[in-house]
């Protein structure tokens, strides 16, 4: 008897998933609870497991693939031949007859940031296209097809690179950075006295003992209002191979430095490696951003939608200050504050910012 194994709930109100990559191929003997499939979600890629085994007679979905929750993705068992859908289901492959046609006017457009982005590039108005996904989901090859196979007069030749797991995950995430007015905040930190090899769990606790005293920066715009968050978790950007990963740091307010070192190093452990559960990756109140030596001298950071601010690290290096009218060569590196200025105050931002660099400097290093 064939088995149908349909995207599962991943919970936190997620309502579809991107198939990053198949663990196995049509034709293949599995067993229960062997590798099946990759799923791409919220910037992370979850590994899960085959619920029954059998020969996977037909893979339905490819990979790079943006479903909803609850299609059928793969057919385990049975003579390998596409299951009929169901009278409660829609159709997995093909799409209804009513969805060949130009959605009539008010009909919901299904389609993601990125095919949006090529439609505006190619001219097409996606109102009047197909779509060919799950759904009616219109899909790139769609607007291309539109468009007459065509790019528009004037574009760059060259290959075209499709965004997948992480790299779409920050796209579509990202996109919503626009919206916010966001102004930066910078100043010098010395920091002669920190022990930069635990320089991210002090700057940890530094930020979540700040933000005890100014609140509006540890919130969200929610409904019009400013929800203002009893709750520390730090979202902490970790640059892998696969794009940028923020793993949040739950309760850090309540970690000692040797928990916060630990769970820090776990959690980038886990995003290099994409091993990261969902819950791992959201619910962040604030984000701490930095890329070492990478980072230069100052950056620009993006506001985490929907934390409404974020804290940036920046190249550390001996340079020469004045201290009592004498020229010294201390250790000195910038901080900013990046903040949603409809909603933080420059004054409250720079004093937060001057309260992470107060505390930083006073080299309080015990765990």
């Amino acid at each position: 008897m064939a088995y149908e194994f349909k995207l599962p709930d991943l919970g936190e109100g997620l309502t579809e998933g991107e198939i990053a990559r198949w663990l196995v191929e049509e034709g293949q003997d599995i067993a229960e609870d062997d590798p099946l499939v990759e799923i791409a979600t919220d910037k992370t890629t979850v590994e899960i497991p085959s619920p029954a085994g059998g020969t996977v007679s037909q893979i339905l979905v490819p990979e790079g693939e943006v479903v909803p929750v609850g299609t059928v993705l793969v057919v385990i068992g049975g003579d390998g031949a596409r299951p009929e859908p169901r009278d409660e289901e829609q159709p997995r492959a093909e799409p209804a007859p009513q969805q060949q046609a130009a959605r009539q006017a008010g009909e919901k457009v299904r389609a993601t940031p990125l095919v949006r982005k090529v439609a505006t590039e190619l001219g097409v108005d996606l109102a009047g296209v197909a779509g060919t996904g799950p759904q009616g989901r219109i899909t790139e090859d769609d607007v291309r097809a539109a468009a007459g196979g065509t790019e528009p007069a004037g574009s760059p030749e060259g290959e075209h690179v499709p965004l997948r797991g992480v790299r779409r995950q920050m796209f579509e995430h990202l996109t919503r950075a626009h919206e916010i007015p966001a102004v930066t905040w910078v100043e010098e930190c010395d920091f002669s006295d920190v022990d930069l090899k635990r320089l991210v769990p002090l700057v940890l606790r530094a930020v979540a003992e700040s933000l005890r005293e100014f609140p509006e920066l540890n919130a969200r715009v929610e409904d019009g209002e400013l929800l203002l968050l009893d709750r520390y978790d730090i979202g902490v950007a970790v640059q892998t191979e696969q794009g940028l990963v923020v793993p949040v740091v739950h309760g850090a307010g309540g970690l000692s430095l040797d928990e916060l070192a630990a769970e820090v190093k776990r959690l980038a452990e886990g995003a290099h490696a994409g091993t990261l559960k969902p819950e791992e990756l959201r619910g962040g109140t604030f984000t701490v951003t930095s890329a070492g030596k990478a980072a230069g001298l100052f950056t620009t950071p993006l506001v985490n939608h929907p934390a409404v601010a974020i804290l940036g690290l920046y190249r550390i290096a001996d340079r020469p200050v004045v201290r009592d009218g004498e020229v010294v060569v201390r250790r000195m590196g910038n901080v900013s504050v990046t903040f949603d200025h409809r909603v933080i105050d420059g004054k409250r931002a720079a004093e937060f910012g001057l309260a992470v660099i107060g505390r930083l400097q006073a080299g309080r290093q015990e765990g």
